[in-house]
């Protein structure tokens, strides 16, 4: 009789759980989690970020070629902007309500001697122009996100302009497609091992402290991230999406435990990619659409800035008016743009969401001691939404490709 193989979701729930376990019981000695422990999480880590830039280059280009028209891949950028713009804006939006119930019951802490160096913020000029690669073998060596999507768009878009001289190279684009996937599918086997080492430090060494004083502001941001992805993705992926929310969540569960354990929306992109293609997602729409939203998707990050900065505006006497809240929105949604799906990520978005209301930059030095908390919750949201987006527009390609061919004339 032939052995029954346990699904990959349910081996890495069950390596959730168990690392969660095994880190409460190292919190005593956090130290030999994070000596011995944490490295080989760490190789998974790094084995995902190896995999993930040509899989962002080679699935975009392919997804581009297979479109064979750029005016529709023109339509779905479009449509995936939109969404992506919309959910972060609610999201923020989202954030600041749930702080400003939260506010009267934040343990005010002492800022006195608190102290954080932000790093230079590039200005909105810089960022634009740093979009763009200046050679090709740059945005590669570095993991540029956004300059590695510019490249293979122009790619793309230049073999579909060479027409029947490009059929070689689409050819050898679909090839090295396959076997990115491929050797993406053999370190996903090792995914149950990944989230097990990445999990079991941030419990030993962060266990005790989310039960205290910050304990109030986690529970108000995980709030945020489980309202928002229950009711905005729900309601988008049944509305426009045509799927069942209980089967999204349910076949986004490997993606979102990878999320949570990795902190790195960009590492689980290979991971969201096989789960939304389970779900209905079109594969040339998801390779575009995915990758795209590790890059600029941040509705986590950005539930994640309000709610911060209500509570370091409380800790410091502070009271927001409604124009300096106003400006946290626009602020937190548009500097989502360019920053990097990495962990931390969304400590530099909070700089800049500080800096233009005139909150203290030092401020954040109140809850980078869990940020990683933070982190992983946010990330979750985040590739959640990526996933949610592209069934999305997945289903409205496919009804407008339907409306298409109903209105051309029969032969």
């Amino acid at each position: 009789m032939k052995q029954k193989k346990i699904p990959l979701s349910l081996q890495i729930f069950l390596a959730l759980g168990l690392g969660i376990a095994v880190g409460m019981a190292f919190t005593g000695n956090p130290a030999f989690a994070v000596s011995y422990i944490k490295p080989f999480g760490t190789i998974f880590l790094n084995l995902l970020k190896f995999v993930v830039v040509p899989i962002v280059f080679f699935s975009i280009l392919s997804g581009i070629i297979s479109m064979s028209d750029i005016r529709k891949v023109g339509s779905i950028g479009v449509k995936t902007l939109v969404y992506y713009t919309c959910t972060t804006a609610g999201a923020i939006v989202l954030a600041m309500f749930l702080a400003n119930l939260f506010k009267g019951f934040f343990t005010v802490i002492d800022p006195t001697g608190v102290t954080f160096e932000p790093g230079e913020t590039a200005s909105f000029m810089d960022t634009l122009v740093d979009i763009f690669p200046s050679n090709i073998i740059a945005p590669f060596a570095n993991a540029s996100m956004l300059q590695v999507i510019v490249a293979a768009l122009l790619f793309g878009f230049g073999i579909l302009a060479a027409g029947e001289k490009g059929r070689p190279a689409a050819a050898l684009v679909d090839s090295l497609t396959e076997v990115c996937m491929k050797v993406m599918d053999i370190i996903l086997r090792l995914s149950p091992i990944g989230v097990f080492c990445l999990i079991l430090p941030v419990v030993a060494e962060n266990g005790p402290q989310i039960l205290g004083n910050l304990g109030l502001v986690l529970l108000c941001a995980y709030i945020g991230y489980f309202l928002h992805a229950v009711i905005v993705y729900s309601a988008t992926v049944k509305a426009l999406g045509g799927v069942s929310p209980l089967a999204f969540f349910k076949g986004m569960f490997p993606a979102m435990a990878m999320a949570f354990s990795s902190a790195s929306s960009v590492g689980t992109l290979p991971l969201n990619l096989e789960c939304t293609e389970r779900l209905g997602a079109r594969r040339d729409i998801a390779s575009f659409v995915l990758p795209l939203g590790a890059t600029i998707n941040m509705d986590g990050t950005a539930i994640y800035q309000g709610v911060c900065a209500v509570f370091i505006a409380t800790c410091y006497g502070v009271d927001l008016t409604l124009g300096q809240m106003i400006t946290i929105v626009l602020t937190a949604t548009l500097a989502s743009i360019g920053t990097a799906g990495v962990p931390g990520s969304g400590v530099v978005m909070l700089t800049m969401v500080l800096e233009s209301v005139n909150l203290p930059v030092a401020g954040i030095g109140l809850v980078i001691g869990v940020d990683r908390i933070f982190d992983m919750g946010r990330t979750t949201v985040n590739i959640t939404g990526d996933a949610a987006c592209a069934l999305v527009v997945s289903n409205l390609e496919k009804k407008a490709e339907a409306r298409r061919a109903a209105r051309r004339p029969r032969a």
